[in-house]
């Protein structure tokens, strides 16, 4: 019998080793002062200080970054989604008011790529750094005859930090309030399915297709990050009070609002109150989506959403924007009536 049996059905311990060599760098590089273990262990420990809080609760969240790996993979560019999968997960986090600790990441794939692993892992370690978590761990499963060559799949998983009177669950929200969105950074991670059939096979573009409308190549528009949206909201927090919040992920507007929204609420939003990217005018009018459709299914130029108090809504998009993060009042709270949808979306 052979030595390197496992090898030949296509699964190399050695490279397995060599990669965590080359990624122990970018791992370290998001360390903060809490992890207490180094890469290559059986499980991250990480080391929660929380004397301050009365009562601690942690929030977690799991998400991927779907098919936008197909665009990926098209383009042989694998350097952003790795800041995707992060943002995916730590947006979610902070809705409810927690402050991201940590974070581990899941890649499958056919085989151990060495330079393709390196390049995702450095994605997850900017967007780790750009959220003031720790990539604490990780798996890489080789899987040959389940992958195709080049192809892969991520998950990642973040946990966070709130104290329970801190917790912001929407249920303050009042009439009145006033909606302040802050801008995405194109497409995010959602709706891909659609995007790629129009792209791709309704209009036959390539990944370096210029797009005239965007300014720039099909690849470098589909595969824009998502923003992060952790350090502004997390400043805006310590300075005012916010009754709920909302991160315009899989079904847009009309499917994530309702979710932090008391009964007797309505989110009115009003078009034409923020800036809405070419790429999404220009989806709508080459795919023939219906104006609810595109509500449904993209962020549509706003990929976080806060609900504050009237009085101090223009002081928070002061704020955002000042720390370069595009900001704008985009609607209000008004009374429900009864069998009326949550949300209402109309002309300025």
């Amino acid at each position: 019998m052979g030595k390197d049996l496992y090898r030949e059905a296509g699964v190399d311990l050695d490279k397995a080793n060599e990669l965590v060599d080359r990624i122990r760098p970018l791992v370290r590089s998001t360390f903060t002062s809490g992890v207490i273990t180094d890469i290559g262990g059986f499980g991250g420990l990480f080391s929660v200080n929380c004397h301050q809080m009365s009562q601690p609760v942690l929030v977690s969240s799991t998400d991927g970054v779907g098919t936008k790996l197909k665009v990926a993979f098209l383009a042989n560019r694998h350097d952003s989604v790795g800041i995707d999968l992060v943002a995916m997960c730590v947006n979610d986090i902070i809705v409810q008011g927690a402050r991201p600790l940590f974070f581990l990441d899941y890649l499958a794939l056919g085989r151990v790529d060495l330079d393709l692993i390196e390049d995702l892992v450095a994605g997850i370690a900017r967007g780790c750094k750009e959220a003031g978590c720790s990539l604490i761990g990780g798996e890489t499963a080789e899987m040959p005859d389940f992958y195709r060559d080049g192809e892969y799949d991520m998950a990642g998983f973040a946990v966070g930090l709130v104290d329970n009177g801190d917790i912001i669950d929407g249920s303050t929200i009042r009439v009145g309030d006033q909606i302040v969105g802050i801008a995405s950074s194109g497409l995010h991670s959602n709706g891909y399915s659609l995007v790629r059939r129009i792209i791709f096979d309704r209009l036959g573009l390539q990944p370096d297709s210029y797009l005239g409308e965007c300014g720039r190549t099909v690849a470098e528009e589909l595969l824009e990050p998502t923003r992060i949206y952790v350090e502004p909201v997390l400043k805006v927090m310590r300075q005012y009070r916010i009754s709920g919040m909302a991160h315009i992920t899989g079904g847009g507007f009309y499917d994530n609002i309702p979710r932090i929204l008391p009964k007797a609420c309505q989110a009115l939003f009003h078009k034409g109150s923020w800036n809405v990217p070419p790429i999404f005018d220009f989806l709508r009018e080459q795919g023939g989506i219906s104006e609810e459709e595109m509500y449904r299914v993209f962020n549509n130029g706003i990929g976080y959403v806060l609900v504050v108090e009237a009085s101090k809504s223009q002081e928070i998009i002061q704020l955002l924007n000042a720390m370069g993060r595009p900001a704008y009042r985009i609607g209000e709270i008004v009374p429900r009536e009864e069998k009326a949808p949550p949300v209402r979306i109309v002309d300025r």
